[in-house]
C-alpha cells in the first residue's frame, strides 16, 4: 500500500477517535503517530484489515500520552473504550474535518496547513518543506490553528465554499519540497466531491484538472513559464483535460453557476483550441461577464480586459484597461502587451513590472507575453461549445 493509499484512511480514523470522547488536536497527533508505524510495519504488505489496525493503534497512542499527562482515574475511565478484534467501524467524519479545517476563526495560513495535515495525511515536516518554512515554524502555527478550535464542537455545520477556497489555495502552490500539492489538492477534492453533492466542488475539481492538464507544459528547463500561447499543446495531457470537460458539463447542466464553475469553462475553452489562434475568445470574453456577475474580481476584470483584447482588437482591450486600478498586478504587463498588439512597444513598463515582481519564473514569462504574435484571433475551430445560462 503507497503513502497517499494510506493517507486515504486518516479522516475516518480521526473521526472514530473523535467520536469516542477525544479532542481534536489529541486525536490528530495518535493518528499521525499510527502512520509513522504503519509505514514501517507495513513494508511486506498491510493487514488485512488496514483501517481497523490505524484505529486500533491511534487508540493505544492517545492512551500512551494520556497515562503520561492525566490522573489514573481518567485513564482507566477511557481504557475501557479500546476497540475488541472485528470490523472497523465505519462512520465516516471526512466532510466534517474539511469543515472544521476550514473554520472561519482560522487564518487561510493555517486553514491549508491544518487540511493538509488532518485531511491529507501530511507530516508537519512535509507541509513545511512544500511550503519552504522552517519545520518548527509550520508546528507552531498547526499547534495554534488546534488551540483556536480547541472550544468548536465537531459535528458544528460548516460552509462548503470556505473549504473550496482552502483547497483552492493548496492547489495554486503547485510543486515544492518533496510534496506535489497541485497532486494532493485535487486528490483532497476529489475526496469532498465524493462526499458532498454540490456544483462548485465539481466546478473547482473540473479547474483543477484542466489547468494539471498543462503543467508538462509550462515550465522550461530554466525553470521559466511557458506563456500559454507559446506552449507545446501536444504536451498537454488530453486525458485529464477530456476529465475535467466532463466534471464541468456535469455541474453546469445543473444550472446552477457559480464561480468556479465559470473559471473551470474559461480553462475548458483555452483547453479545446488546438492552437492559440483558434482560442474561442468572443466566448471566453462571455465567460469572464458571467464570472464577474458572480463575483466583483479585479483580476478577474483584467483578465477581461486582456481577452477582450483578444477578441474585439487591442484598442478595445486597453479601453477595458483604462477603468481598472493600475495598481493592479499584472496590469503593467497587460498593458505593453496590449500596446504591442496595437503596434507599439513599451520596455520601460515591462522593465517597471518586472522590478516589482517577486517570483523570478514570472518575471521571466513576462518578455515573451508582450512580444506575442499581432496576427488576430481567427474564428474557433474547437470540436465542442461550452454552453451557458
Amino acid at each position: 500500500m503507497n503513502e497517499t493509499s494510506l493517507r486515504d484512511f486518516v479522516p475516518t480514523v480521526i473521526g472514530v477517535l473523535v467520536r469516542r470522547g477525544v479532542g481534536f488536536a489529541a486525536a490528530e497527533d495518535a493518528v499521525q503517530d499510527a502512520l509513522a508505524e504503519a509505514v514501517g510495519v507495513w513494508r511486506d504488505g498491510p493487514p488485512h484489515n488496514p483501517m481497523g489496525w490505524l484505529i486500533t493503534v491511534a487508540w493505544r497512542r492517545f492512551l500512551d500520552a494520556e497515562r503520561s499527562d492525566t490522573a489514573r482515574r481518567r485513564r482507566e475511565l477511557r481504557v475501557g473504550g479500546e476497540p475488541r478484534p472485528g470490523p472497523a467501524e465505519t462512520a465516516d467524519d471526512t466532510l466534517q474535518l474539511y469543515f472544521l479545517c476550514a473554520h472561519p476563526a482560522l487564518t487561510p495560513a493555517s486553514s491549508v496547513a491544518l487540511t493538509l495535515r488532518a485531511v491529507g495525511g501530511l507530516t508537519t515536516r512535509q507541509i513545511a518543506r512544500a511550503y519552504l518554512v522552517p519545520e518548527a515554524t509550520m508546528s507552531q502555527r498547526i499547534l495554534r490553528a488546534k488551540r483556536t478550535l480547541s472550544g468548536v464542537r465537531f459535528d458544528q455545520p460548516g460552509d462548503v465554499a470556505t473549504v473550496l477556497r482552502v483547497l483552492y489555495l493548496v492547489f495554486n502552490e503547485g510543486y515544492s519540497g518533496d510534496v506535489d500539492l497541485a497532486a494532493e489538492a485535487i486528490r483532497l477534492t476529489r475526496q469532498l466531491a465524493a462526499k458532498v453533492d454540490h456544483e462548485e466542488v465539481a466546478g473547482l475539481l473540473a479547474l483543477m484538472l484542466l489547468h494539471h492538464a498543462r503543467r508538462p507544459a509550462r515550465i522550461r528547463a530554466d525553470g521559466s513559464l511557458v506563456p500559454l500561447a507559446e506552449q507545446d499543446r501536444s504536451r498537454w495531457d488530453t486525458r485529464l483535460i477530456a476529465a475535467g470537460v466532463d466534471v464541468l458539463q456535469t455541474a453546469l447542466a445543473r444550472d446552477r453557476l457559480g464561480e468556479f464553475q465559470a473559471q473551470a469553462a474559461i480553462a475548458a475553452l483555452h483547453a479545446d483550441a488546438p492552437t492559440a489562434d483558434e482560442t474561442d475568445w468572443v466566448q471566453i470574453v462571455e465567460w469572464y461577464d458571467e464570472l464577474l456577475r458572480l463575483t466583483d474580481n479585479p483580476v478577474a476584470r483584467l483578465n477581461r480586459a486582456v481577452a477582450v483584447g483578444e477578441a474585439e482588437g487591442p484598442r478595445a482591450g486597453l479601453a477595458a484597461l483604462a477603468e481598472l486600478d493600475p495598481t493592479l498586478p499584472r496590469h503593467t504587463a497587460a498593458a505593453a502587451y496590449l500596446h504591442a498588439r496595437n503596434g507599439l512597444r513599451k520596455p520601460d513598463q515591462l522593465r517597471r513590472h518586472g522590478a516589482t515582481t517577486g517570483d523570478s519564473a514570472v518575471r521571466r514569462s513576462i518578455w515573451p507575453d508582450t512580444s506575442a504574435s499581432t496576427r488576430p484571433a481567427t474564428a474557433s475551430t474547437a470540436p465542442t461549445r461550452l454552453g451557458h445560462s
